[in-house]
């Protein structure tokens, strides 16, 4: 028995939410969203510290590029009770290109190193169910063009194999588009192959990661 092969996936942010708790009068609201670069994550940290401009912290974290790039701040609270406890949701959630800020109004009442840790770690997972945790799969992209009556066959067979199909052009042939997860590409090419007799090879245009 062969080894299957484990799909590629990609879990991140479908996009920006945000949420708030009170903790022993302290409020706290977490921010976050998905990003594609250092440069659009602080300018989400500044906009959000403009915003806020008058709490008492705005404590932020990101994590890029499978988790080669990670960066946080403790905007004045104790060092390691707020930085790096909203860095770590980020990481235990397996959530990449994310940046997440948690805004902190001081309520008067001490919360301890503990109670900071929690909070933040709180703030940060809260912020990130928020913004709705995604995972993709990693699909192939193909273009295969055949004749209309081998087309009638394939219309009906792509579905078997859950393929998207994005587009289909009608000419003296016809070209269809389609895409397929990694693991169900191979079984599917060598059923076209059989049934045109080798005659139809669809030819792989790129890779994209996709939800379905």
């Amino acid at each position: 028995m062969s080894e299957q092969i484990k799909p590629e996936l990609y879990t991140t942010l479908e996009g920006e939410g945000h949420d708030e708790f009170e903790e022993r009068r302290s409020l706290f609201i977490g921010h976050a969203k998905h990003v594609t670069s250092e440069e659009e994550a602080m300018e989400f940290v500044k906009s959000l510290k403009k915003e806020y401009s008058d709490a008492t912290h705005n404590v932020w974290a990101y994590v890029l590029k499978g988790g080669l790039i990670a960066r946080y701040s403790d905007d004045g609270e104790p060092q390691g009770t707020a930085g790096v406890p909203t860095l770590d949701t980020i990481r235990k959630s397996g959530v990449e290109d994310a940046v997440v800020v948690v805004t902190r109004y001081f309520g008067g009442i001490l919360l301890g190193a503990g109670g900071l840790v929690r909070a933040y770690s709180h703030g940060a997972k809260i912020a990130l169910e928020a913004a709705k945790i995604i995972t993709y799969e990693k699909y192939s992209v193909y273009a295969l063009e055949c004749s209309y009556s081998d087309y009638q066959k394939y219309i009906v067979l792509l579905p078997q194999f859950n393929a998207i199909v994005d587009d289909t052009e009608f000419s003296d042939k016809v070209r269809v588009t389609f895409a397929l997860k990694s693991t169900t590409v191979q079984p599917l090419l060598e059923k076209i192959k059989e049934m045109s007799a080798g005659r139809d090879c669809p030819e792989k245009l790129c890779e994209r990661f996709d939800y379905r």
